[in-house]
């Protein structure tokens, strides 16, 4: 069996006569894979949407662990995500907004700065194989 740190496996297998697929990767539930009418009948999520919550749980993953490991108390966490794509083909995203709303009474903007510019440099893959290609701004709302 393949280490999971190293290797990633998956599968796509197409459903319809059109562009449905489920995707699978391990023992998890099937994840339902679409596009929008007429080349898809929109049953599941698009590839793009799947990079922008690909995205997301990754910089949530890496922010809420450097928060823990700052002794932070985390009891609200969302990120909401916004791409915009190029008009012309392909047709890939030009630029993402991640908009974070945390509920965390003693997280501040300087350790919300650090732990995001963590997560750019060094501990997100998402972002890094993004990084060049695509514009990201991150903005944080801390509620206390």
């Amino acid at each position: 069996m393949p280490d999971k740190a190293k290797e990633l496996n998956t599968t796509v297998e197409l459903i319809n006569n059109k562009l449905h697929f489920n995707g699978t990767a391990g023992n998890n539930t099937p994840v339902s894979i679409d596009y929008f009418p007429p080349l898809g009948d929109d049953l599941g999520y698009t590839s793009l949407e799947l990079l922008l919550l690909s995205l997301s749980s990754c910089v949530g993953s890496a922010v809420i662990t450097f928060l823990r490991k700052m002794n932070k108390e985390i009891t609200g966490f969302k990120i909401i995500s916004k791409g915009i794509r190029k008009e012309e083909h392909p047709t890939g995203f030009k630029s993402i907004t991640l908009n974070i709303l945390i509920t965390a009474p003693d997280t501040s903007s300087d350790d919300m700065d650090k732990v995001i510019q963590l997560t750019e440099d060094k501990y997100c893959p998402v972002w890094s194989m993004l990084k060049g290609n695509v514009e990201l701004f991150i903005n944080y709302q801390i509620v206390f």
